[in-house]
């Protein structure tokens, strides 16, 4: 009789001890679940120092390449400018550009000319003709003092006029330093003189005469 009164009871504790179990197996699966690994929709925390898992990748240094000025981020040097060198004045232009041959019209030098005679012209026009060559200074021969005028070869004429500026030197006058003459003395020796070919350095005017001529002293 109190056996039968008893049975309800212990089946009603049991029915709630197996609801109890069933319910922590089916919260413990939520987490876990299949094999322990997380389900879906859980979130790990990663541990400090790592990322997903992995540790923290050290930041990479860029480094500025100092040994010259221009290099960066460690790449080469920057290559320094070759030095600019030039002749010295025994073996520069002057020695290379000699002419050891009647030079052509585009290597004539354009200030200077030899004068060889003078042709009257008419008084009215204030003016004389002076026969020339042009030419370029040649190479020193080692057993002369100074360089040679090297002509074309081909006579021109241009006109001096009568008023001109006029410094001569040594044959035409007694010093080794231009002096101031006039036209008519240096017309004067250059008839006495034919042919001399005596170097001047010229000048021209508005009206293409030439109006400066300076002897250019040789040894």
């Amino acid at each position: 009789m109190n056996a039968n009164r008893l049975r309800p009871a212990v089946l009603a504790l049991a029915a709630v001890a197996l609801t109890a179990a069933l319910t922590g197996c089916q919260e413990d699966s939520s987490a876990t679940g299949v094999g322990g690994a997380p389900s879906a929709g859980a979130t790990a925390t990663p541990s400090p120092g790592t990322t997903a898992g992995k540790p923290d990748a050290t930041p990479g240094v860029r480094t500025t390449d100092t040994s010259s000025p221009g290099a960066a981020g460690g790449g080469t040097p920057a290559a320094k400018p070759a030095a600019k060198t030039t002749g010295s004045a025994a073996t520069g232009a002057a020695a290379a550009d000699c002419a050891d041959e009647p030079p052509s019209p585009d290597h004539v030098d354009p200030d200077e000319i030899a004068v060889y005679r003078v042709e009257e012209l008419d008084g009215s026009t204030g003016k004389v003709n002076l026969v020339i060559e042009h030419g370029a200074w040649g190479c020193p021969d080692k057993d002369t003092d100074g360089a040679p005028f090297v002509v074309t070869g081909e006579d021109s004429r241009w006109a001096l006029d009568q008023a001109a500026y006029v410094t001569a030197t040594n044959p035409i006058t007694d010093s080794s330093e231009n002096q101031r003459i006039g036209v008519q003395e240096l017309i004067d020796w250059i008839n006495a003189h034919p042919d001399s070919g005596l170097v001047f350095r010229y000048e021209t005017g508005d009206d293409g005469a030439i109006h400066r001529l300076e002897q250019v002293f040789t040894p």
